[in-house]
């Protein structure tokens, strides 16, 4: 499919991956820094590597199927220290660790990395796409998505940010799913 004139897809990561994943999360850092905001650079190793996951459970947005423009990591269940019981027992995916290079925000990948997930969570008989994020800014940016903030939780050094959206179908949604990559086809 094509957003913004761009082929773009979602596709699971593997160790393959960990290259172009550093290099998209050190511009993501680098453009956050410019602005004075929060980086992760200390930890762009480790939310890289999580790419090697076994379980799968790391997904990029891909142009061309080869470059990396964001990563979002996706649970089976939300934290347990941020919601009822209730809300545990309701099939849902969580959202972590979205992140997205700079330099394609004229197509939003952001956007486009929640949507495509509410549609999946749909497609997988899922109520609920949950996400968490520590800062207010991120709350608005989400709330646009069509999030709502469901509650602040205070962790040991962060208050967290809980939101969640209904699972639905999304049929225009310009954006694929790949299971892997193609025959032939370079990571990158």
């Amino acid at each position: 499919m094509t957003a913004g004139g761009l082929e773009l897809a979602m596709r699971p990561a593997t160790s393959d991956d960990i290259p172009a994943v550093t290099r998209m999360l050190l511009a993501r850092c680098e453009w956050l820094e410019e602005r004075g905001l929060p980086t992760w650079r200390a930890s762009v190793g480790d939310l890289a590597g999580q790419a090697d996951n076994p379980d799968g459970t790391k997904w990029l947005l891909v142009h061309d199927d080869r470059t990396v423009i964001g990563c979002t990591t996706i649970l089976d269940s939300a934290p347990p220290w941020g919601w009822t019981a209730e809300e545990l027992a309701e099939p849902a995916h969580y959202l972590y660790t979205t992140a997205t290079d700079p330099t394609y925000r004229a197509v939003q990948p952001g956007a486009l990395i929640a949507l495509w997930a509410v549609d999946r969570a749909h497609r997988e008989g899922r109520r609920w796409v949950r996400r968490g994020c520590l800062h207010p800014a991120l709350v608005r940016y989400y709330e646009n998505q069509g999030f709502t903030l469901r509650y602040k939780v205070q962790r040991t050094h962060n208050l967290v940010y809980l939101l969640e959206r209904p699972a639905e179908s999304l049929p225009d949604l310009q954006i694929a799913t790949r299971s892997t990559l193609s025959a032939g086809e370079h990571r990158g």
